[in-house]
């Protein structure tokens, strides 16, 4: 059963689970696309299309519920008019000194289904906030922004605002930035005891389209850990510090994700 953030006669916004597909792969593997038709099956509906989530991603997914809906909202995001706010936490600390960051490298088809940067590694160059290849760059232009939440014991937690809308965007550019996801095992380094993980930390906290503001909250304990020790069940409850100071950290990424252009 989807957990249901909106749902209209055209739209339905589920928040989509980390580790779980979104259409059927060669490994056999439950997909959500079925889950979602079996949903939708007792409506008469069917779920149709109209962008896509990685598997290891969690977060607002948007299901268009008739072919008109389908048209609008796939037109929507061709011409980049769907605005999309991710939090991820990353290793080590952009430092950008209370300041919204953009890296602007343009992304290349790499081997094996990969993405990389159109252009060579050592020519990336940082100027102030802002990440740009120094030789003339080809590929596709692509282009992210990024704003610091919180950094300490060599991660940061970032607001993450893809203006363009290129696969695997926001995974390539920051690992070639030096700040790879979290448990990110394509793009990063499985085997660094600082990017382990126990998921892709990465989740779509917000889309914005056709006047609507869709919010999937942050995962506890997957993205945001809980300061201090979790709670057992049936144990004591949570300290009130503790408890304060995770609603602030979460209060904090909701804030970020409203709009990190400032």
């Amino acid at each position: 059963m989807p957990v249901v953030l909106y749902r209209s006669a055209e739209l339905l916004a589920i928040d989509k689970p980390s580790g779980i597909s979104l259409l059927a792969d060669r490994s056999g593997a439950p997909c959500l696309w079925d889950e979602l038709r079996e949903y939708l099956k007792g409506d008469g509906l069917e779920p149709l299309s109209v962008h896509r989530i990685d598997k290891g991603t969690s977060g607002v997914l948007l299901v268009a519920l008739t072919r008109a809906a389908q048209s609008r909202l796939t037109q929507a995001f061709a011409h980049r008019d769907v605005r999309k706010f991710y939090v991820a936490r990353i290793v080590g600390d952009p430092r950008l000194g209370g300041r919204t960051g953009m890296i602007d490298l343009p992304l290349a088809k790499g081997r094996k289904s990969r993405y990389r940067v159109a252009g060579p590694r050592e020519r990336i160059a940082r100027e102030r906030n802002r990440w740009y290849l120094a030789s003339r760059p080809d590929g596709y232009p692509s282009v992210s922004r990024l704003r610091c939440i919180s950094a300490e014991r060599g991660h940061a937690l970032v607001a993450l605002q893809p203006i363009t809308g290129r696969t695997h965007q926001l995974r390539v550019h920051l690992a070639w930035v030096g700040h790879p996801i979290c448990g990110d095992r394509l793009y990063g380094r499985p085997d660094d005891p600082a990017q382990r993980w126990p998921r892709l930390a990465l989740h779509c906290h917000r889309i914005v389209v056709d006047g609507l503001t869709i919010t999937a909250p942050l995962p506890r304990d997957e993205l945001v850990p809980v300061v201090g020790k979790p709670r057992a069940r049936g144990g004591k409850p949570e300290r009130r510090d503790a408890r304060t100071a995770r609603q602030r950290e979460q209060r904090s990424a909701r804030d970020e994700t409203a709009d990190p252009r400032a």
